[in-house]
C-alpha cells in the first residue's frame, strides 16, 4: 500500500425530504446565492418550489441560472461566473446531477480569478481559491456532490477536461434517494455505469497489499449490480435507490482509491468521445470499458481473475477464461441496462480515432495499469467499433 493524503469535508445530509434543509444549510455560509440547475426537470417534478420555500423561508436572497446541459458547457460557466460577479454572490447552491454541481464547481474558481477559467482546464492553472458550493442531488452517477472534480466541454476547441482541487468539494449535500424515482430509464443505467466506472478506474491497479480497499470496491460493485437490477424493474423502491445514491457517493469521494495507483485511461478517452459527438457519459464508459479490459487484462491477469470471482461469482479452473468471462459478463451486464457497447451503436465510426487519440495523449501516455501511448489508443478505439 501506498502513502496517501485523504480529505473529505463535505457534510452529507442523507434521506427522505432533506431538501426542505437546505435553506438553513446555506444560511450558514450566505444569504445571496446563485441556485444553479438543468433544463427544467426540477420544475417539472416540484423540486424547484420545495428550493425555492426553502430559501425563502431563511430570507436568503437567489440569482437563478439554469440551463445547464449534460456535458456541461464553458460558456454556461463563463455566463454563471458574469452573475456572480454583478450580483456580489459568494456561494453557489447546485440543484441536480454532475452536469450541474461540475458547472458549478467551474464558476465557483472562475469567479475570484482575473483570467479566463479555460485556464484551470486546458492550462493546468493552479486553484488557490473558490467560491463555497452546495448540492441538492437528482442523479445518482458521478459522485460530484463530495469530489474534487470538475470536468467542462468547451465546444469551440472539442475538449473535455477536469479538474481537481479539494477546494471544490461542495461543503454540503443533501442526498434524497425520493428525488431520483423520476429519472427516465436510459439516465438511471447512465448513471450505474457511471458510478462502476469510477470504481473501474480505482480498483485495476497494480499496486500490492491493498486488500482492505479491494474488498471495499467489490463489495460496492456488488452492491451497484443487485441494486441496478431492483430500480430497472421498481424505479421507486427507496432502498434499492438509496442503496445506489450512497454506492455513487462512495464511488468518487476518494475512499476507495487511497493508498494506490489509480488509472483512468478510459475516463480521458471517453472524454474524446463525448467532446466530439457529444453522448451522455455514462453511455460513452460503457463503451470503452469492455474494450479497454480486452485490450490490457493480460499485464495482470490475476487482478482480472479476482474481479471476475468476487463481483460475479465466476469459477473455472483457467485463469484466463475467468477474467475473459469476468469482461464478457460486465458487457452483458451493460447490454442488460439498455446501454451501448459499441460505438456504431452511436453511430459513431472510426474517423477520428486519430485525432482523439492524438488529443487524449497530448501530454503524454495515459493510464498507469498499462501506459498507453497514441497507437494503443486507436486500437482500444477499434475493440469498441
Amino acid at each position: 500500500m501506498d502513502d496517501f493524503y485523504y480529505h473529505s469535508p463535505t457534510k452529507i445530509i442523507f434521506g427522505k425530504n432533506t431538501q426542505i434543509l437546505l435553506g438553513k444549510e446555506t444560511k450558514k455560509y450566505s444569504a445571496k446565492i446563485l441556485l444553479h440547475y438543468g433544463t427544467g426537470s426540477i420544475k417539472k417534478h416540484g423540486l424547484y418550489d420545495e428550493v425555492v420555500n426553502s430559501l425563502k423561508n431563511e430570507n436568503i436572497e437567489f440569482i437563478e441560472l439554469g440551463g445547464v446541459l449534460p456535458n456541461p458547457r464553458l460558456p454556461k460557466v463563463e455566463e454563471g461566473i458574469m452573475l456572480c460577479r454583478k450580483h456580489n454572490i459568494n456561494f453557489i447552491l447546485a440543484v441536480g446531477g454532475g452536469s450541474v454541481i461540475d458547472s458549478a464547481k467551474a464558476i465557483a474558481i472562475g469567479v475570484n480569478y482575473d483570467g479566463d477559467v479555460w485556464d484551470f482546464f486546458g492550462k493546468g492553472k493552479n486553484i488557490e481559491s473558490a467560491l463555497p458550493v452546495g448540492a441538492v442531488l437528482t442523479l445518482s452517477a458521478t459522485g460530484s456532490e463530495t469530489s474534487p472534480n470538475s470536468v467542462i466541454t468547451n465546444e469551440k476547441e472539442k475538449r473535455k477536461l477536469a479538474i481537481e482541487s479539494d477546494l471544490i468539494r461542495p461543503v454540503f449535500a443533501i442526498l434524497n434517494p425520493e428525488l431520483t424515482y423520476t429519472l427516465p430509464k436510459n439516465q438511471t443505467a447512465n448513471g450505474i455505469c457511471d458510478m462502476m466506472a469510477h470504481i473501474f478506474e480505482r480498483y485495476f491497479t497494480n499496486t500490492a497489499n491493498v486488500d482492505l480497499t479491494d474488498e471495499l470496491c467489490e463489495a460496492t460493485l456488488r452492491s451497484i449490480i443487485h441494486n441496478s437490477k431492483i430500480v430497472m424493474k421498481n424505479p421507486k423502491e427507496y432502498n434499492a435507490r438509496a442503496n445506489l445514491m450512497l454506492a455513487s457517493t462512495i464511488a468518487h469521494n476518494g475512499i476507495l482509491g487511497v493508498g494506490r495507483e489509480e488509472d483512468w485511461a478510459s475516463h480521458l478517452i471517453e472524454h474524446e468521445i463525448s467532446a466530439f459527438y457529444d453522448i451522455a457519459h455514462g453511455a460513452g464508459l460503457s463503451i470503452i470499458f469492455p474494450a479497454w479490459m480486452k485490450y490490457v487484462y493480460k499485464v495482470n491477469t490475476e487482478k482480472f481473475v479476482q474481479y471476475a470471482k468476487k463481483v460475479w461469482g465466476i469459477c473455472m479452473e483457467d485463469g484466463e477464461k475467468i477474467a475473459l468471462e469476468g469482461i464478457t459478463t460486465t458487457e452483458k451486464f451493460f447490454k442488460s441496462l439498455g446501454l451501448p457497447t459499441r460505438l456504431k451503436e452511436m453511430n459513431i465510426g472510426n474517423e477520428k480515432f486519430e485525432l482523439m487519440a492524438k488529443h487524449c495523449t497530448k501530454k503524454g501516455p495515459i493510464g498507469s495499469f498499462q501506459k498507453l501511448y497514441e497507437k494503443d489508443v486507436i486500437e482500444i478505439l477499434k475493440l469498441a467499433l
